[in-house]
């Protein structure tokens, strides 16, 4: 795991509030995750100045679509100097392989993950989709497809860490939105973990944002998180 496992999400179309926040947080986090409000509204040159500022970048891009469409993403991203992004698992093994490959020619590599089933889904919605399974077992699979695909690891829920950990193995990078600390509150996320819980259950980057970014002071929400990864008490 990394020395740091926590990764603050940026999701704001605020190009300076981003930056402040990144500056900010640089000694409290691991790196930062970059989502689609931001990508949409600021694109490359935003992703670069947020590179610029030194954190590891996750782009938590989603991609979807067909594998030639993909690796070309994937190929045009990895160069800007990400640390990670993400696609969809659901647009299948040819597509996955497709964008691990792309990567493969930047000068630094990407590390690519599978967005399993996203953490504002349940089982209702599951099958209103048509997929019939439960959440942890279409997660499970999922992550066995991602696998053979040659991609690092997943993004899951924090309910699904211990499955995916059992059936993929030690060092398969496991990825997990839906942390809120202690007594905070859920938001749209419906299956969730305080941080310690996540940690313990073997998930090596927690991806946390409005915990963090409206807090009154950023960094200090970020040492208390720390320290209730590490078995002490954020109250």
């Amino acid at each position: 795991m990394n020395l740091n496992p926590l990764y603050v999400a940026l999701d704001t179309p605020d190009l300076e509030r981003a930056v402040t926040l990144a500056r900010s947080l640089s000694t409290a986090v691991g790196g930062i995750k970059l989502g689609l409000e931001f990508l949409s509204a600021h694109g490359p040159e935003g992703l670069r100045r947020l590179i610029d500022e030194g954190l590891p970048v996750f782009a938590d891009v989603k991609f979807h679509d067909i594998p030639n469409t993909v690796a070309g993403a994937a190929r045009a991203l990895s160069g800007l100097g990400v640390g990670i992004f993400n696609v969809h698992a659901s647009g299948g093994l040819a597509m996955m392989r497709a964008a691990k490959e792309a990567t493969l020619t930047a000068r630094t590599p990407a590390k690519v993950l599978a967005v399993t089933v996203l953490t504002s889904l349940g089982p209702e919605d599951l099958a209103r989709v048509g997929q019939g399974r439960r959440v942890e077992e279409q997660v499970v699979r999922l992550a066995l497809l991602a696998r053979e695909a040659g991609l690092d690891g997943v993004v899951c829920s924090p309910r699904e860490i211990g499955a995916v950990r059992q059936a993929c193995g030690p060092d398969f990078l496991i990825v997990t939105p839906g942390i809120r600390p202690k007594g905070a509150e859920l938001g749209d996320q419906v299956r969730v973990m305080t941080p310690f819980e996540a940690v313990q259950a073997g998930a090596d980057i927690l991806v946390v944002g409005r915990p963090l970014t409206a807090a009154k002071d950023p960094a200090a929400a970020a040492r208390a998180l720390l320290l209730e990864i590490g078995g002490g008490s954020s109250a």
